[in-house]
């Protein structure tokens, strides 16, 4: 059986409610870098924190009352800071401020910090502070990104948008890991880190004054997960092709047959092997089980027939039908003794 990865859930609900700034203070102590909270709703606090260890990188999806923070040197002096901070902003409005300089973070926002310097960050709810505010944050160690630690000290406390370019990429990774993450394996995590490490240095590289401080291989990776990206979001497209993916990127069709050279197969080969791993996805839903081959085929871009049934015969070794027909009918056994528990009475 698969481990899923290693996860934390805090959730100071499940306390009485004079414990749960308490329970959050612990946790905050713990982190790689705590930070003293002040907080108008110490009284009933009411939050979560879902943390995902990926070794290299730490992520926290945070949702808590409205708050103000700050780590002081004595707080530095008490643990190891040698952890860089990148926080996403997902709802309310957020502040940083660090070594004099000081930016406001609206949703899609990111914001950097030095965990060896003292900072403030606040992050505030809508509504007068009513609502909850969210955000991501990755603690990144020093010696996980690639670039230099001088060069960096320009972009702390700084706002970066996370709704374009690489900023948009690395929120989606965010948001999608931390928000399913049980769709992941812990054999993933080290590849997921690497991938999440690689677009955080591009996008701070992006933001220093020249991007020769992003190492080359970094560069790759980037561009190669924003085309990834791009492939998964045109499986639909029967004209998706080398030349219209490196158009879109900007880049010459050798270009981009260089770019996946390393990674053990072709542009073609991954297109193909992303849509035959929708096809069969969608032929495994019981949901589906009557929308005819032929159109979920179609949907994924492949548009002739038999080219489809060669092509999913050749990955799988059994023709589109009989995949669907053996796939709902374990489905079918392993539902029907949950129908028979469930149609009981309960009272």
């Amino acid at each position: 059986m698969e481990m899923m990865l290693n996860r934390m859930i805090l959730d100071t609900e499940r306390v009485p409610a004079a414990d749960r700034f308490g329970l959050w203070l612990d946790m905050l102590a713990d982190s790689p870098a705590p930070l003293r909270v002040r907080t108008e709703h110490a009284d009933d606090f009411v939050a979560r924190a879902d943390t995902i260890d990926l070794g290299r990188m730490r992520l926290v999806r945070y949702r808590y009352p409205s708050l103000d923070c700050v780590r002081s040197r004595k707080l530095i002096q008490r643990s190891d800071p040698d952890y860089y901070v990148l926080a996403l902003t997902l709802t309310g409005t957020g502040t940083a401020d660090q070594a004099g300089q000081r930016s406001e973070c609206r949703p899609g926002d990111f914001t950097f910090y030095d965990c060896s310097r003292p900072h403030e960050v606040s992050h505030h709810g809508e509504h007068h502070g009513l609502a909850h505010p969210s955000s991501i944050v990755a603690f990144i160690p020093y010696d996980a990104l690639p670039l230099p630690h001088r060069r960096l000290a320009a972009l702390f406390a700084g706002r970066m948008p996370g709704n374009e370019g690489i900023g948009a990429l690395l929120a989606d990774y965010l948001i999608r890991i931390t928000g399913h993450p049980e769709q992941y394996h812990a054999a993933d995590a080290e590849r997921l880190a690497g991938i999440g490490l690689d677009l955080v240095s591009m996008m701070l590289g992006r933001h220093l004054v020249s991007e020769d401080a992003v190492p080359t291989e970094v560069r790759r990776q980037a561009l190669l997960a924003q085309v990834r990206s791009h492939i998964r979001q045109h499986l639909g497209d029967a004209t998706l092709s080398p030349q219209s993916i490196a158009d879109a990127h900007h880049i010459s069709v050798r270009s981009l047959h260089r770019l996946f050279e390393a990674e053990e197969t072709t542009v073609a080969a991954y297109i193909r092997d992303q849509r035959l791993e929708r096809c069969r996805r969608d032929l495994a839903d019981p949901a589906l089980r009557d929308r005819p081959i032929q159109l979920i085929a179609g949907r994924w871009g492949f548009r002739d027939k038999a080219h489809f049934s060669r092509a999913f015969r050749a990955a799988h070794e059994e023709t589109p039908q009989a995949y669907r027909v053996r796939h709902l009918e374990q489905a079918r056994i392993v539902n029907s003794p949950a129908s028979v528990i469930n149609s009981q009475r309960t009272y």
